[in-house]
């Protein structure tokens, strides 16, 4: 079991939430592919179709629960369909557009304003009169993070920040501290110059200082931009702020380390990123606690510790995925949805959750001394969940602004194709004409 390494943060009272249109690692298990059509009727039970992207570590996790909810009664019986996250955003809303298509479905709260706005996913506002629970022991910030013109359309599934994994061997041979991971900018910038080998001096090092996905993947890049004071968009969801003093001072300096010195390879996805940190290429990663089992299971010998403090801010990137409901869904199918919501988070579920993911439980209730995973302790630590902050929630765009801007206008930049204030200087107009459109 790796040591975990935590360094206190600077609690900012920013609430967590979503970020992303991402590469969540999930879970094993795919889940059958047929008829996604959920039933009513007859004696028989209500069967609700659940779509999630877990293929990851994570996935036994979930297969466990529903499982165990399915044992625990004959009212309702779950049918997980498991595909990639990215398979799931290209097919979700033709899906809910049908009368086919799912009951459940799982995703990054970042998106559900998308889905919300066009109608297509049912409130769950009645759930949160607790009927169903007590859902006072639900963090607000996982439960608002689902929040969309006033309604909720979102139960927590997962919460998540994102922390900072370092390869201590890597950190050893090249001379660091194994036990002292960057702390600042600054560090990094230091360390990585140490941490990036490149053996016979053909620009293409054999060894990375870190694994930094620039598309498909949590939005670790748009992280980056709060350290300084900056951002994609401002808190209050209105005004693009990519181009701003503070944005560009971000991605003049993390593009430098990139593009310039190599710090990280370009074009990697979230899956490519994580290999290349599991195989000992790479000797850091900011990621969530999804991949501790995979990088356990590769006997890496690493640390964890909040990502590096930027120099206006120490703040981290918080990840929240939520199970919705399709607005073609019955009402007998809604009940069901919103009972097994409440089974999710119950506090036996939770425990198994934990345990089984790394991930921190959902509920609020329940003592670090009761999980057995400590992965779910260090990721649930007050002071870094008091560090991670919002992305792109409640803007209805979010999915165009991040893979249909963002990236595209980073990936430019990073290739030397453009001037890095001219390129986002566009990306910034589009950005803003995105969230003009709603």
């Amino acid at each position: 079991m790796p040591d975990m390494h935590r360094r206190r943060t600077t609690r900012r009272g920013i609430a967590l939430a979503a970020g992303l249109a991402l590469t969540l690692a999930a879970c094993a298990g795919q889940g059958s592919a047929g008829d996604d059509e959920g039933s009513t009727g007859g004696d028989g039970p209500t069967k609700l179709v659940l779509w999630h992207g877990m293929t990851g570590p994570d996935g036994p996790a979930v297969q466990q629960i529903i499982d165990d909810f399915n044992a625990s009664q004959d009212e309702v019986v779950v049918e997980p369909n498991v595909m990639p996250w990215d398979v799931l955003y290209q097919k979700v809303l033709t899906s809910l557009s049908s009368d086919d298509g799912p009951q459940v479905v799982a995703m990054s709260a970042s998106n559900v304003p998308q889905y919300a706005s066009k109608g297509a996913l049912a409130p769950l506002d009645d759930f949160y009169a607790d009927t169903y629970m007590d859902t006072s022991v639900l963090p607000d910030a996982a439960t608002d993070a689902a929040i969309f013109d006033g309604t909720n359309y979102g139960v927590p599934l997962n919460i998540a920040p994102m922390m900072l994994y370092w390869n201590k061997d890597l950190f050893s041979a090249a001379g660091l501290d194994p036990e002292q991971p960057p702390a600042t900018w600054d560090e990094f910038a230091s360390m990585a110059e140490k941490l990036t080998v490149d053996e016979n001096g053909d620009g293409k090092p054999e060894q990375y200082a870190a694994a930094f996905a620039d598309h498909t993947t949590v939005p670790i890049w748009q992280m980056l931009l709060w350290g300084t004071g900056g951002g994609v968009v401002s808190d209050d969801a209105t005004t693009a702020i990519v181009n701003s003093p503070e944005s560009l001072e971000a991605l003049e300096f993390w593009v430098e380390q990139v593009r310039d010195k190599q710090a990280s390879p370009i074009g990697l996805s979230g899956a490519d990123a994580d290999k290349l940190f599991q195989t000992g290429k790479a000797a850091m990663e900011i990621v969530g606690p999804w991949m501790t089992t995979g990088f356990d299971e590769a006997g890496l010998n690493y640390g964890l510790a909040a990502p590096p403090a930027g120099p206006d801010a120490q703040v981290t990137l918080g990840d929240v995925v939520t199970f919705t409901v399709n607005a073609k869904a019955d009402a007998a199918q809604q009940d069901a949805a919103k009972t097994f919501f409440a089974y999710w988070n119950s506090v036996e579920s939770q425990q198994t959750w934990a345990d089984g993911s790394g991930f921190p439980p959902t509920r609020t209730d329940i003592p670090a001394e009761d999980l057995q995973n400590p992965y779910s302790a260090v990721f649930g630590d007050p002071e870094l969940l008091g560090s991670a902050k919002v992305y792109l929630a409640g803007v209805p765009n979010s999915g165009t602004i991040t893979d249909s801007i963002f990236y595209p206008a980073l990936q430019r930049v990073l290739n030397g194709d453009g001037d890095l204030t001219e390129v986002f200087t566009q990306a910034n107009a589009d950005i803003q004409a995105a969230i003009d459109k709603g």
